[in-house]
């Protein structure tokens, strides 16, 4: 079951780059994880509250497109923090919502993913106060 995330993972990320272009590296998070973390949470909050008639929802997609190819490439092989409870609700959020860009581009958020995923980046954010 493992090795079946796995490949998701890598053909999610491959998707959503060639949906992007690389052109953003990892260098664009600070490496503290907390920090970059919650970048990341709050940009995707801005992706699941605006709505579809706005000017910019492009480039709030785009840009959360971005944060989750860094946030990927920068994280998933460090030890250190794969083990936190904070990383793996956290991926399984980058996974969700990549999935969906690379799935249904043009199509908005499903209101169940959307109350999902919320409450996967509320327990992320907690998980981070407590320290994990």
């Amino acid at each position: 079951m493992k090795r079946y995330w796995s490949r998701l993972l890598a053909l999610v990320l491959v998707l959503a780059i060639g949906l992007v272009g690389c052109n953003g590296s990892p260098d664009n998070l600070t490496g503290d994880y907390r920090q970059d973390t919650l970048a990341v949470v709050n940009i995707m909050k801005q992706a699941l509250e605006i709505p579809e008639d706005s000017p910019n929802r492009a480039e709030i997609q785009a840009e959360t497109r971005q944060k989750i190819n860094d946030f990927s490439a920068r994280y998933q092989r460090t030890n250190s923090v794969s083990g936190l409870s904070s990383f793996t609700t956290m991926r399984t959020a980058l996974n969700s919502l990549a999935g969906h860009y690379s799935s249904y581009p043009n199509r908005p958020i499903p209101e169940k993913l959307k109350n999902r995923l919320q409450q996967e980046l509320r327990q992320v954010e907690a998980a981070l106060k407590r320290g994990g």
